[in-house]
């Protein structure tokens, strides 16, 4: 098999998983203020609880510092259970408010009330229905981003700018967290409706103008485009779109 057509295969396979998960984590509900310091998530990819949290991180426009944990990964899993006491996952470390916490559910609803200041809406409720659809969809996903990889560990952490119902970024992020690769997580969902579909396919037709004082605005300031997934490595020097080029890429250089 082609690695063209595999990589088409994987797309179709996360457009699968996001469409179980009822594309949630595409649009901002409320764009909370950032914190002072940066929120850190202890998670794995494949993990639908975990997903719950990166869910609401994007509907809220939080960014996150990730430390990938993978089953068999010794990079973040012992700083981990010394911060919190245990291996389970989600961790969420919040360094503004003292929050260590567990529990998806818990953290939702923090995230919500903390930066949001309003309840979880219901669409990000916690509901058994909705953990054995993400749950089928880590399946469709063939569990990638569940058990890590040998690789070589970054000076710095990467950069990432992705939002969690993207089918392009979620196939980066199952290969960072398979190789234990930490980064920053800059959330860039739709601000609003005329922003659904892929970038080069918008639903509304005509030149893209994000919202004004928006962090896509931002973002398209500075690439004249609003894409994800985008990556940025400061080891490197390296600045990357397209999800194919990213995998490729993160493979020559952090995977043994």
């Amino acid at each position: 098999m082609s690695n063209f057509l595999k990589h088409q295969l994987d797309v179709a396979g996360s457009v699968a998983t996001s469409t179980l998960t009822g594309w949630r984590g595409c649009m901002v509900v409320k764009a909370a203020r950032a914190p002072e310091k940066p929120l850190v998530l202890y998670e794995f990819e494949a993990c639908p609880h975990c997903r719950k949290v990166r869910e609401a991180l994007t509907a809220l426009h939080l960014d996150a510092d990730i430390r990938p944990c993978p089953k068999g990964g010794e990079r973040f899993r012992p700083e981990a259970q010394t911060l919190g006491g245990k291996l389970q996952f989600p961790l969420l470390v919040d360094e503004n408010t003292g929050a260590v916490m567990y529990e998806s559910e818990a953290i939702v609803d923090y995230l919500f009330r903390e930066y949001g200041g309003r309840p979880v809406p219901k669409l990000y409720s916690t509901a058994s229905v909705k953990t054995a659809l993400s749950s089928a969809g880590s399946v469709a996903r063939a569990l990638n981003g569940l058990k890590a990889r040998p690789s070589i560990a970054p000076e710095q952490p990467l950069a990432l700018w992705s939002f969690e119902g993207s089918p392009y970024s979620r196939l980066v992020r199952e290969k960072l967290c398979e190789l234990e690769i930490p980064y920053r997580l800059h959330n860039l969902g739709k601000e609003h409706w005329q922003e659904i579909g892929p970038a080069k396919m918008r639903l509304k037709p005509g030149p893209y103008k994000p919202l004004p004082g928006g962090k896509r605005e931002a973002f398209f300031a500075e690439h004249q485009r609003v894409q994800v997934p985008y990556l940025e490595d400061p080891n490197t020097g390296a600045s990357l779109f397209e999800s194919r080029d990213i995998l490729e890429y993160l493979e020559k250089t952090y995977q043994r």
